[in-house]
């Protein structure tokens, strides 16, 4: 902090020149916070003490100044650089500030141009607003003005660029070309999402294991439609408290209840003209079923403590881990609300059943996980996609990436290996066996590498997988597997004395 005692007195005396009040004034200066980006500033103004004066004490914050006489020269220099922020004299011999103004827009659409008067008038200000300036500036002696306006200019700069870039980032992340389907399952997945992209009115209802990959799904349907420049809204249904779900969802009025000091738009509000996805909707309270219903039946509702109907357009995508036809069936979920969402019906593969996946999605999540920690790695080694693709994956593709996250933090070359991989990977090889459920019925399914298992092998995983299935109830297992209690003890105690040996 810099302090002016008696010359600062001096300096406003009516006979000082000009030129040394503007210097005497420019060393008093306020703490202000840098900003975060170095920005390009033009400088016009036809005085040149005004001119040098703002140009110097700008450049003290960093930021890279340029200084022109007038308009003509600015609207030049444009023709080969674009600044960031152009500070325009409104009153100037030639052509005049908003005269300048008018020509700007076209050489540097997204350069923010902030008027400067010492004469302004309100006439003038809305003009400059209506040709596309972001602030119109008073000129004080000491230009005390300008720094906080520069300032704001560049948080907002700040602001916008990253906007752009996260906007960019999403649209990447979740463009349909990037859905990794080298499985057959997901090929014929990756189809009918194609053909959903173009219907943005249908509700959608994704169906898989925990960690699947479902929100996922759900972003590709949003971002790749037209509702992608509308806001996709994600609701995890277990994870607002039942009491509480009905404010949130709707939203509520002032004094609806108490704590209610003000009017608060709910998510079904957020998610107009876009998406709102609910995840977990298998888990959702009974009487907030009903009232789901309604909202898709009439695409309206009220919010808590109102009375007038509001209409929504929004596409519902829901995703469950349940078997929503089995939860109808003992009571848990509504019949009616379960037709309501089974327009489309996706059914998400495990990992497991998506071998030919595992690799690929391997390499794109070293690719991540290497440059959000900074690594050098460049690829994965047989031996580790191998051992990869041979693991059973409970967490599914989150469980994946999870691990490589785990194996990028502790390898030390540019070669991932499988050394690098957890714990759990060395101590279990992939299943021979895995289990889905059709209606009550379970489906056992093998899956045989021709030269890696033997029929013994293959017989064991069978059993024990039956006994898993069955409590370890020896008899209904027996029963399941069509031979005698005496037959499965039998080969039971077999596979215990291999397993010692």
């Amino acid at each position: 902090m810099y302090f002016v005692s008696r010359i600062s007195y001096l300096a406003q005396k009516r006979n000082a020149n000009e030129e040394i009040r503007f210097f005497l004034f420019e060393i008093r200066t306020t703490r202000y916070e840098r900003p975060k980006m170095r920005a390009t500033i033009f400088v016009t103004d036809d005085d040149d003490v005004v001119r040098a004066s703002i140009t110097r004490r700008l450049a003290r914050s960093s930021h890279k100044i340029r200084g022109f006489d007038s308009g003509e020269t600015l609207l030049e220099a444009l023709e080969h650089d674009v600044p960031d922020i152009i500070l325009l004299d409104l009153k100037m011999t030639g052509m005049s500030g908003l005269d300048t103004l008018k020509h700007i827009h076209p050489k540097a659409p997204e350069a923010l141009v902030i008027l400067l008067t010492a004469f302004g008038t309100v006439e003038d200000a809305v003009e400059a607003i209506k040709l596309g300036a972001y602030d119109f500036l008073i000129k004080s002696v000491d230009l005390s003005g300008v720094m906080p306006v520069i300032q704001r200019a560049v948080e907002y700069l700040t602001l916008r660029r990253r906007v752009s870039f996260e906007s960019q980032d999403i649209a990447s992340r979740f463009a349909l070309d990037n859905l990794i389907a080298h499985s057959t399952s997901m090929r014929g997945l990756v189809a009918q999402i194609q053909e959903l992209t173009t219907n943005s009115k249908t509700t959608v209802l994704l169906q898989g294991e925990t960690g699947a990959g479902k929100e996922y799904i759900a972003r590709i349907l949003h971002h790749n439609g037209p509702r992608k420049d509308h806001p996709f809204v994600g609701v995890n249904c277990t994870a607002i408290p039942h009491e509480l779900f009905e404010s949130e969802l709707f939203g509520y009025e002032r004094g609806a209840f108490t704590g209610a000091a003000q009017r608060k738009p709910g998510l079904c509000e957020q998610a107009e003209g876009g998406t709102l996805f609910l995840d977990e909707i298998g888990d959702l309270n009974p009487s907030m079923q009903g009232k789901l219903l309604r909202v898709l039946q009439e695409r309206s509702f009220k919010r808590l403590g109102g009375q007038e109907d509001i209409e929504v357009d929004f596409r519902l995508i829901a995703a469950t881990n349940r078997d929503l036809r089995k939860e109808v069936k003992r009571g848990n979920f509504r019949e009616d609300l379960f037709f309501r969402l089974h327009v489309v019906s996706l059914e998400l593969p495990s990992l497991r059943n998506r071998v030919e996946d595992i690799s690929p999605l391997s390499l794109h999540f070293l690719c991540h996980h290497n440059t959000e920690i900074g690594k050098g790695i460049t690829d994965i080694d047989q031996d580790a996609r191998n051992r990869l693709e041979h693991y059973h994956y409970p967490g599914n593709i989150r469980e994946l990436s999870n691990i490589i996250e785990r194996a990028v933090i502790f390898c030390h070359g540019t070669t991932l290996t499988i050394g690098d991989l957890p714990r759990e990977l060395h101590e279990e090889t992939k299943k021979i066996i895995s289990t889905t459920t059709k209606t009550d019925e379970s489906i056992l399914r093998l899956e045989i590498v021709m030269g890696q298992q033997s029929l013994a092998d293959i017989e064991t995983a069978i059993i024990e997988e039956v006994m898993q299935l069955c409590g370890h109830n020896k008899s209904l297992a027996a029963q399941k597997l069509g031979i005698t209690r005496f037959a499965l003890d039998r080969r039971l105690k077999k596979i215990s004395d291999e397993s010692e040996d």
